[in-house]
């Protein structure tokens, strides 16, 4: 097995007294796009910091691309493409030249510059306004043009921060698959949102931070089967005012979520289809049980409701 692009060993961040990471422990493989996701406070941000050379771990060590970013921060930022959640341009000068003077800094030649830049314009869609001041540009066109310059260092890491955010439903479908592409060219993505829709929509794994500790990583299913008692969840249509409490009695069902009308959300120990069904046929209108994903938000939501810290 490939070494993996990222790893983290016992990473820890401490200010003054407070511990905000707590001897976190993961590997990331080249391709491969994780969630990071957690409340304010959590440490993932401080740990994305400790990444990119950008904060002192006090213990520990990370190794980003085959560097470690305490002991060679040029060379990791030379091979990691980082888009913060707040974007800054020179608004006065056009999109070529923001890209040309950021890739330079990265240690890009001019002929590099020169090669790459129609690419990545044309990668993002922004090519027919590349010549174009910046204080031109829409919010969502920033975002795009972030993520081009991500693209200009053709990096083996792109740590992206709330990509999404200022972008309308078209534009974020959009950019998702930008981020897709990313995966494709062999970039290992760290993706941070509190759009967690988004975060299941294209990540493979899924780290959730509390307290400064990696608390759960892995798939959504992965995670669904630790906190939501299994994973098997159903959805149940049934048409009667004590169905709830009816669904509530059947040995094995963990918790029943209303999602309106006569439809219902239901985490189970096992597949009880067969045990509703009985249960249920005999006392409601039963109309159907059907097979239902686990939702990171419902697995977020139930996580933090049991670790009984504050969720948004």
């Amino acid at each position: 097995m490939a070494d993996p692009i990222i790893r983290a060993e016992a990473l820890t961040k401490r200010y003054g007294s407070n511990l905000a990471v707590d001897h976190v422990d993961f590997d990331i493989a080249a391709g491969e796009i994780v969630g990071i996701l957690g409340p304010n406070g959590s440490g993932k941000t401080t740990t994305i910091l400790m990444l990119l050379g950008l904060t002192e771990p006090t213990g520990g060590r990370a190794m980003v691309a085959g560097f470690d970013p305490l002991r060679d921060p040029l060379e990791v930022k030379r091979r990691v493409g980082y888009l913060p959640d707040q974007i800054g341009f020179y608004e006065n000068m056009s999109a070529r030249d923001n890209l040309a003077y950021t890739a330079r800094l990265a240690g890009l030649s001019r002929r590099e510059i020169d090669e790459r830049f129609n690419a990545a314009l044309e990668r993002v869609g922004l090519g027919h306004v590349g010549h174009a001041r910046v204080t031109t540009y829409s919010q969502g066109m920033r975002q795009r043009l972030g993520l081009a310059e991500v693209l200009m260092k053709r990096p083996s890491v792109a740590v992206l921060d709330e990509p999404t955010t200022a972008l309308d439903p078209h534009s974020t479908h959009e950019f998702l698959d930008m981020i897709r592409r990313l995966k494709a060219d062999g970039t290992a993505v760290l993706l941070s949102s509190h759009h967690l829709d988004q975060v299941q929509s294209v990540c493979d794994r899924v780290a959730l931070f509390n307290r400064g500790k990696l608390a759960l990583t892995g798939t959504v299913t992965e995670l669904a089967g630790r906190v939501l008692g299994g994973g098997h969840v159903f959805d149940v249509e049934a048409h009667g005012s004590e169905v709830p409490e009816l669904i509530a009695g059947v040995p094995g069902v963990v918790r029943v979520q209303p999602l309106g009308g006569d439809r219902y959300r239901v985490d189970c120990r096992r597949d009880l289809r067969a045990d509703l069904a009985r249960h249920l046929a005999r006392s409601v209108d039963l109309t159907g049980i059907f097979f239902a994903a686990p939702s990171l938000n419902e697995v977020y939501a139930r996580y933090f409701e049991e670790a009984g810290d504050a969720v948004y």
